[in-house]
């Protein structure tokens, strides 16, 4: 895994928006798509047609605000062109939300038949769909609508958890049981608390509630960065405690 984004919103030279990405078998897996995230592809030495998989947490900006470009660099005719199909998952509504964005755009975004293929997991209750290199768990977390989080598994029995944005959600617990990774939002620090975003504090209680192996806390406003994170995460998470950083890299071994 590398940690393409960790922050927000907020423009930031230091932290992009939240965005991770995951290599498991051949396949590359892309998860939250939003500004500076080709930046950061291409800083790791990955090109946008080697991701094989997009996954949006949900639907606010900060999260799919690059995906346009992504679709209007890929059409570009005078670099490699796609040969893969590329999968997007999201939530229920992810189709009508690509449709809207094509009546604005356009060609200018669509992609040759079969090159996209958009898969729509419930976000109402738990689901999962499994694929040749690895299988995807959702569950429906307290954020938006749309929101939700994901659970990855290899093929070599080893998971991760992506949170999305969420308050604190049992559900979120309930997919991160025994996981060997979560990462999870940690929005503001614990004396900034505001709905539909966790504190360090409330996602290391998660992290034990769910007993994970390691907690990788992400999704920082700049606030963070003037408050002890580890210290206020360490009250609930006794645990291995990665605070994240662009380009960071994590392996699982």
């Amino acid at each position: 895994m590398i940690i393409l984004g960790s922050g927000t919103c907020v423009p930031s030279l230091k932290r992009s928006s939240c965005s991770v990405l995951m290599e498991t078998g051949g396949a590359k897996l892309l998860f939250d798509c939003g500004p500076g995230t080709m930046r950061r592809l291409l800083e790791t030495g990955t090109k946008i047609f080697d991701i094989s998989f997009i996954f949006f947490s949900h639907l606010h900006p900060d999260h799919t605000g690059e995906l346009v470009s992504f679709l209007f660099a890929t059409k570009y005719p005078e670099i490699e062109r796609r040969q893969k199909p590329l999968t997007i998952v999201a939530g229920r509504g992810f189709s009508e939300f690509y449709s809207r964005l094509k009546n604005v755009y356009g060609e200018w975004i669509e992609l040759n038949p079969g090159l996209v293929n958009i898969v729509e997991m419930d976000n109402k209750e738990k689901d999962s769909i499994s694929f040749s290199d690895f299988t995807v768990k959702s569950i429906p977390v307290e954020h938006s609508d749309e929101s939700i989080a994901y659970r990855i598994t290899g093929s070599g029995g080893k998971s991760v958890v992506y949170s999305g944005d969420t308050d604190f959600s049992d559900n979120l617990v309930t997919l991160a049981k025994n996981a060997d990774i979560l990462i999870c939002e940690s929005a503001l620090p614990d004396e900034l608390k505001v709905a539909g975003h966790l504190t360090p504090s409330l996602a290391g209680l998660i992290a034990r509630q769910a007993n994970v192996k390691k907690l990788v806390l992400t999704h920082f406003y700049p606030e963070c960065d003037h408050v002890d994170i580890e210290k206020q995460c360490s009250k609930t998470w006794y645990g291995p405690l990665v605070l994240a950083e662009d380009l960071m890299k994590i392996e699982l071994t």
